[in-house]
């Protein structure tokens, strides 16, 4: 595997826990680590940014035409990005303004192929 994708899947999975984190602290008042419900969908995250067959091309998982998480986790998992989402500025500023970036270049990205 090239290392930029390697590097790109660590990435994600970095930002996904943290964002996890977040919601878990200030949703289930999680101290010290994470309520047994987040680690699951944590590892459950994690497993499936591993086994991602598009992480060379896709941006972010809300991005990719399959979404290969199981109905409760990825309605589990729009809860936490609904949550922590914006609050991920004031607790991981770079990593959010990145995430905003990123996003408008894929919307572009995707406009442009479709013809828009």
């Amino acid at each position: 595997m090239p290392k930029d994708i390697s590097f790109k899947r660590e990435r994600e999975k970095a930002l996904v826990s943290q964002m996890i984190a977040l919601y878990c602290k200030k949703k289930h008042h999680a101290k010290g680590g994470l309520c047994s419900e987040c680690a699951a969908l944590d590892a459950y995250a994690r497993e499936r940014s591993d086994k991602c067959p598009f992480m060379a091309t896709k941006t972010f998982c809300s991005n990719c035409r399959v979404h290969c998480y199981k109905k409760d986790m990825r309605e589990q998992i729009r809860q936490v990005m609904r949550f922590a989402g914006p609050r991920m500025v004031f607790h991981h500023p770079v990593a959010a303004i990145s995430h905003v970036v990123e996003t408008k270049k894929e919307k572009r990205r995707l406009e442009k192929e479709a013809g828009i």
